[in-house]
C-alpha cells in the first residue's frame, strides 16, 4: 500500500485526464475541418469557346492530370491521343477551395493541333479551372503570347465515353 501515494495518484489522473481530453479535442476538430480534396485524377476533354490565336483548329484538347492531395501535375495532349499515350507532365499546380489553377509550357503543335514539328516552340500556358458538378469543369487558359484569355468546358472522358454509350444503345 506504501505505492499508492495521494499525491501520485492525483498527478497520473490528471495526466491520463488531460491526454484523454486532448485527442477528444483534435479528433473533433480535425473531423470538423479537415477534409480530403475531391478526386480530379483523369483525363478531361477540354472544348474550347474559340479557336486559339493562330491556329487554324483548336477547339478540343485533352487534359491528363494527376493528383497526390492538393498538388497537380497535368499535360495537355491532342485530342487524338490514345489513353495510354505517356506524355511528361509539363504543368504544375493546386487545388484549393474547388478552384485548379496549372500553369507551365506546352508545345504549340499541341495547342494547335497540327503534326510536331523537329523544334516544337514551347508556349507559357496557365490554366484556371473552378469544378462544377459530376466532374465537370469551367475555366479560361491563357497563353504568353496572346491577350486574349479563351474559355473552355472541362468533361472528364469516362463520363463523356458512357453518354455516347448510352445514345447509342
Amino acid at each position: 500500500m506504501n505505492h499508492f501515494n495521494f499525491k501520485s495518484l492525483t498527478f497520473y489522473g490528471v495526466a491520463i485526464s488531460s491526454v484523454l481530453l486532448l485527442f477528444k479535442t483534435v479528433s473533433v476538430y480535425g473531423e470538423n475541418n479537415l477534409k480530403a480534396p475531391p478526386p480530379v485524377n483523369g483525363r478531361y476533354r477540354l472544348t474550347l469557346a474559340e479557336n486559339l490565336p493562330n491556329c487554324k483548329k483548336s477547339d478540343t484538347l485533352t487534359l491528363n492530370v494527376e493528383q497526390s492531395g492538393i498538388y497537380l501535375n497535368a499535360s495537355v495532349l491532342p485530342p487524338t491521343a490514345n489513353a495510354d499515350t505517356d506524355e511528361k507532365h509539363s504543368l504544375t499546380g493546386i487545388l484549393k477551395n474547388q478552384q485548379l489553377n496549372l500553369s507551365g509550357k506546352v508545345g504549340r503543335s499541341i495547342l494547335c493541333n497540327i503534326s510536331r514539328p523537329q523544334n516544337d516552340p514551347l508556349n507559357s500556358v496557365t490554366i484556371q479551372m473552378q469544378l462544377v458538378d459530376k466532374g465537370n469543369m469551367t475555366g479560361q487558359l491563357s497563353i504568353n503570347d496572346s491577350p486574349q484569355t479563351l474559355k473552355f468546358t472541362a468533361v472528364p472522358q469516362k463520363a463523356q465515353e458512357k453518354s455516347q454509350k448510352l445514345n447509342n444503345h
